[in-house]
């Protein structure tokens, strides 16, 4: 995707306020404190990679809250009531009808204020690492990192990454760049050690009305379960959980979403995994043909188990082609699998396409090339969603491929390909030329 257009919202106090939105679908606030800058995110391939993935389902809605990123560092009153109308005015610029919030670390304060008072514009609410008062659900340990800020920051933003996520030397020292470029030592100090160190979020989480979601995040090392614990206790009906790891936020979002009846369309929310958990890979996306068609056409329990037969075909196939299929992912009536070689990964989705037609139910099939993140035997990030709507292109029966899978396979997969043209692809900011495998050539 190319780097987002940032726009500007005026907050009523006249604070002119960084934002831009990415993809389509439901609205998803995404607003997260002190490490806030629009376009910076954007050039750290972690974050990046999140934001491409969440546009896939969503229209993500990103901003710099007053005085940190691209927004009016001068403006007044940086405060966490103040902030919740850099929250307003963004909503109002971008935003029709509710909007899913997540919120993590400081930014979870203005977040509440806003959902208290505008419940009609938040439809669920997740609340990373919240303690109802600002200093009961920290470590007195972060207290003395903020001071250490005013002395050295660089040292002092490194420290705070590290004590934050679990990564390697190089990631930690690029977070803390992007923490070093979104704010001034002096106003996040002041923010949280003499503006708010008092601030009680109780009476707005109390008054919370919406589906909302807390979670504790036990790799941090600045906040203690128990503040969490007490933040889903003063919100009615809240869900608590604790994951072991950031990354693994996303995956908690999506299945609280789906849980409340918000489930997203495929593909999911990515969970992002450590670096050593990422890789280049050839994706094959498999999707049956009109399944909720096929299933209201015939019976449920006898179209369930021919899907379940043509699943375990399809795997087969997989594997005997050098392929590792997903087994944590099924997305849809569907398979989802990795090969390291372009013409082991189109001789699968060949074979797949017989597979489907013998089974009579026929297959949707695309394949792309590119960098993805891995996990728990899962795989995400923007090079699925790529090969998930190139398949959603082809014909029954027909595998299409990307530019890239075309070059890589061009001299060694024993076919040919069609030229079927640039073609836009839903979350995906470029045209994407796309070819249809001919067999024989």
């Amino acid at each position: 995707m190319p780097e987002p257009q940032v726009r500007y919202a005026r907050t009523e106090d006249g604070v002119n306020i960084a934002y831009y939105t990415l993809g389509s679908g439901p609205p998803f606030l995404w607003v997260s404190l002190p490490q806030s800058h629009l376009l910076e995110e954007w050039r750290v391939p972690m974050m990046r990679q999140q934001l491409e993935g969440a546009a896939a389902v969503f229209t993500v809605v990103r901003m710099d809250f007053r005085g940190f990123g691209m927004s009016d560092r001068d403006a007044p009153d940086i405060n966490f009531r103040a902030m919740s109308q850099d929250i307003a005015a963004v909503m109002d610029a971008a935003v029709r009808g509710p909007a899913i919030i997540l919120a993590n670390a400081l930014s979870v304060y203005p977040a509440v204020i806003y959902a208290a008072k505008q419940p009609q514009r938040v439809s669920h609410l997740a609340l990373l690492s919240m303690a109802p008062t600002m200093r009961g659900g920290r470590s007195p340990r972060l207290d003395s990192i903020y001071q250490m800020a005013q002395v050295d920051w660089e040292f002092a933003s490194e420290t705070i990454m590290r004590s934050f996520w679990d990564m390697d030397p190089e990631q930690i020292n690029r977070f803390a760049r992007l923490m070093r470029e979104g704010t001034d030592p002096k106003v996040l100090f002041e923010l949280v050690n003499e503006t708010e160190r008092d601030f009680d979020a109780t009476e707005f989480l109390t008054n919370l009305t919406m589906p909302t979601l807390v979670i504790h995040d036990r790799s941090n090392q600045n906040t203690i379960a128990s503040g969490a614990r007490k933040t889903a206790a003063l919100v009615p009906g809240s869900t608590f959980v604790e994951v072991d790891s950031v990354w693994h936020t996303p995956r908690a979002v999506a299945r609280f979403l789906a849980n409340t009846g918000a489930a997203p369309p495929r593909p999911a929310i990515p969970t992002t995994s450590a670096p050593d958990g990422t890789g280049t890979a050839v994706i094959l996306f498999a999707d049956i043909v009109d399944s909720t068609v096929l299933t209201d056409a015939a019976d449920d329990a006898a179209f369930r188990e021919k899907a379940r037969d043509l699943d375990g075909a399809l795997r087969s196939i997989i594997r005997e082609n050098g392929g590792t299929p997903i087994e944590g992912k099924l997305l849809g009536d569907g398979v989802l699998a990795t090969f390291s070689s372009a013409s082991q990964a189109i001789g699968a989705a060949l074979a797949c396409g017989k597979a489907g037609e013998d089974g009579g139910l026929p297959l949707h099939l695309g394949l792309h090339a590119g960098d993805v993140i891995r996990e728990d035997n899962n795989v995400f990030g923007g090079a699925v969603n790529v090969a998930a709507r190139i398949s959603g292109l082809s014909a029954p029966g027909e595998v299409l491929v990307s530019d890239t899978v075309r070059s890589l396979a061009r001299t060694s997969a024993g076919v040919s390909f069609e030229n079927r043209g640039e073609r836009a692809l839903k979350g995906v900011g470029e045209a994407v030329r796309v070819w249809a495998v001919v067999e024989g050539g």
